[in-house]
């Protein structure tokens, strides 16, 4: 992939890796600016946004390997988000040198699809995904490590939430997917974690829109509908419950 000019602000229905092999810019994850050079790499999940920058007269250069996350083993995947909910990391000229060729076994792979190709595919990427862990997993920040001490189960919860709210998730779905009955993992839930399933699962999509409130100019209904809400009206109740003001006149608050 190859980025000449601003990629504005966006977020994906998908995970995202990527490795940068050669330019400069900025890359800017969550509101957070990373500097970009070769070797940066980043995972993105559906719940972050992002824009990219090059410097000026520069041209950036990278891998870029879309998923979901039914790709990689569950294990990996909640290894993963427990210790973060995004990574980024500019790995040394050495390790970036690695980190390279398991990009290009990956291309190689794609270009010519074979028997096992698939398996193949999936080690090269599951590995650098733990390189990443590695480099990144020592830190766990102040919620990271909250999430770390509650039940397993719910603890694959809340990872599940955190990649799907912003579909249209439902107690059952969730109870569902960590094989609880619906009023035991509601139980569970509220105790675990202090808040109800549909509190939980509305603060992501609060927090979601928040983020595109303050980073973009796009508009009030579809950022709504982006972070999962069905309809206006509930969308600003509850943000002004959240806030202390409508959409509109956060974003106004913030921009002056």
């Amino acid at each position: 992939m190859v980025i000449e000019s601003k990629i504005e602000t966006h977020w994906h229905d998908f995970f995202e890796l990527g490795f940068i092999l050669s330019g400069s810019g900025t890359h800017i994850i969550n509101g957070e600016s990373f500097p970009l050079n070769r070797g940066m790499a980043f995972l993105l999940t559906t719940a972050d946004i992002h824009e990219i920058v090059p410097n000026e007269g520069e041209t950036i250069r990278l891998y870029n390997f879309i998923y979901d996350d039914s790709f990689i083993r569950p294990s990996l995947n909640e290894m993963l988000f427990e210790q973060a909910s995004y990574y980024v990391h500019t790995f040394s000229s050495l390790k970036a040198a690695e980190i390279e060729m398991e990009f290009g076994r990956i291309w190689k792979e794609t270009e010519l699809w074979q028997l096992s190709s698939e398996m193949l595919v999936q080690g090269c990427f599951e590995r650098i995904l733990i390189e990443l862990f590695r480099e990144m997993g020592q830190v766990k920040p102040e919620e990271t490590r909250s999430v770390s001490k509650i039940h397993p189960s719910i603890r694959k919860a809340v990872i599940y939430i955190q990649h799907h709210f912003r579909e249209s998730i439902t107690l059952q779905d969730v109870s569902s997917h960590v094989g609880f009955s619906m009023n035991y993992f509601s139980e569970c839930f509220r105790k675990q974690t202090g808040m109800t399933f549909q509190v939980h699962l509305q603060e992501k999509r609060l927090q979601f829109a928040q983020a595109l409130l303050c980073s973009t100019t796009l508009p009030i209904t579809e950022i709504c509908y982006a972070a999962g809400f069905n309809t206006i009206p509930n969308f600003e109740k509850a943000f002004k419950k959240r806030f202390g003001q409508p959409p509109r006149d956060y974003r106004k608050s913030k921009i002056e």
